[in-house]
């Protein structure tokens, strides 16, 4: 159930903020303040990366997406894939300090359910608009999914931003701006959501929170973020369960189950 707020109808995020109503915010990375945030996103959040007819055979299972800078990524592909049948995708960004391996636990459902992986690393230890602006973790997640479209054949229809932490933030804050790319936003326990314009398309959302998180508390999610998304006119689909900093696997399999029975 998502809070409501009185005059939802003309009551969006960006009035909200600058009517002065206290919105909570989370200690972020380095201690970069919330004005510090909001001065210094200043790069445009656009991806151009789109899905086609792959020009390269894909491979199967999990392979490394590598860098010069040893910091890429890995795309899982699974078994059942087939080039005449689109799959659905996923890009999962992890949290801060993590790694693409963090996700390796999404390769089960995923070979389940045929969907594809693609679990980019940010440049540093979190991603950029976590400590300042958006940038060359932008640039690197468009030629990451270039590298999948042109490899994979994509549903179009079916294509999801996820994080965990300051990924789920990462992904909450870059999907508004890529809603012609992604048609479902998914976020499990951020700490924040602040799109930079342009604001593009409608994707659906899916927010989770565990009531005894101790690094990004639940009212962070169930407080300003869903509600936030529901003024913009966003579809939310918003889980509160029992547990801390957390993904518990029934958790990420509503997820799941939400991101491919939900329609566009």
């Amino acid at each position: 159930m998502i809070p409501t707020i009185a005059n939802e109808d003309v009551l969006t995020r960006r009035n909200f903020l600058a009517a002065g109503i206290p919105m909570l915010w989370p200690p972020l990375v380095e201690a970069i303040s919330r004005t510090q945030i909001l001065s210094q996103q200043q790069r445009d959040p656009r991806l151009t990366a789109r899905p086609g007819r792959p020009t390269i055979p894909a491979p199967r299972g999990a392979v490394t997406v590598e860098t010069d800078k040893g910091r890429g990524g890995i795309l899982y592909v699974p078994d059942q894939y087939k080039p005449t049948l689109p799959a659905p995708l996923i890009v999962a960004l992890h949290g801060g300090g993590g790694r693409a391996r963090s996700w390796e636990r999404l390769y089960e459902p995923c070979e389940k359910h045929g969907i594809v992986l693609l679990a980019p690393e940010s440049r540093g230890r979190t991603w950029d608009a976590i400590q300042g602006m958006f940038g060359s973790d932008v640039i690197f997640l468009d030629s990451a999914l270039q590298y999948v479209f042109s490899r994979c054949a994509i549903d179009p229809e079916k294509i999801a931003l996820a994080g965990f932490s300051d990924g789920a933030s990462y992904a909450l804050s870059l999907g508004p701006s890529n809603g012609d790319l992604f048609t479902r936003l998914i976020g499990f326990s951020p700490g924040f959501s602040y799109p930079e314009d342009p604001i593009i398309g409608r994707p659906k959302v899916f927010i989770s929170h565990g009531t005894e998180d101790r690094v990004l508390p639940v009212a962070l999610s169930r407080d300003g973020i869903a509600p936030m998304f529901d003024m913009d006119g966003y579809t939310i689909h918003y889980e509160e369960f029992t547990g801390g900093h957390e993904m518990p696997p029934e958790v990420v399999a509503k997820a799941l189950d939400w991101f491919l029975e939900s329609e566009p």
